[in-house]
């Protein structure tokens, strides 16, 4: 793929602001496997090599078991690997991700609220959101896979 636009030095501000969220999302009351596999589903659906990469990577260094994260693509196949929190994240991503099908459905929020305070909701919304803004960042702008 040919270079693109790199937003950090051509918008400093716009990817400072990134940073950010992503700054944020250190301090959310989500453990790093929880926040990685957000990462992870969020870039499946979305196609992001270079996000894939780099969060299966921060996901083994973290403990995720190589397993849990080949099948992902699949969870709802292999529900006994994934916590119910985990299975609700997922719900949560792949719904958020894909917000133009149906959206966030009650079905889903509802069982968000049985599993988590209104807090940590919004830090999975939150968490989410800026995933999907990486991907669209990393995708449109061709960043490259660490060799």
């Amino acid at each position: 793929m040919s270079a693109r636009v790199n937003i950090a030095t051509a918008e400093s501000a716009a990817y400072k602001a990134m940073m950010g969220l992503e700054g944020y999302l250190q301090t959310i009351s989500l453990n790093h496997i929880q926040k990685e596999l957000i990462k992870i589903r969020a870039s499946q659906i979305n196609g992001c090599a270079f996000c894939l990469d780099m969060h299966t990577k921060d996901a083994m260094k973290y403990g995720e078991t190589p397993q849990r994260i080949y099948l992902l693509n699949a969870w709802r196949e292999a529900l006994e690997l994934y916590t119910e929190e985990e299975q609700v994240l997922l719900a949560m991503t792949e719904e958020i991700t894909l917000i133009s099908q149906k959206g966030l459905t009650e079905e889903t929020y509802y069982k968000a609220n049985q599993l988590f305070d209104e807090a940590q909701i919004a830090q999975i919304i939150m968490a989410i959101v800026t995933i999907n803004g990486w991907n669209r960042i990393a995708i449109s702008t061709h960043m490259p896979i660490a060799k």
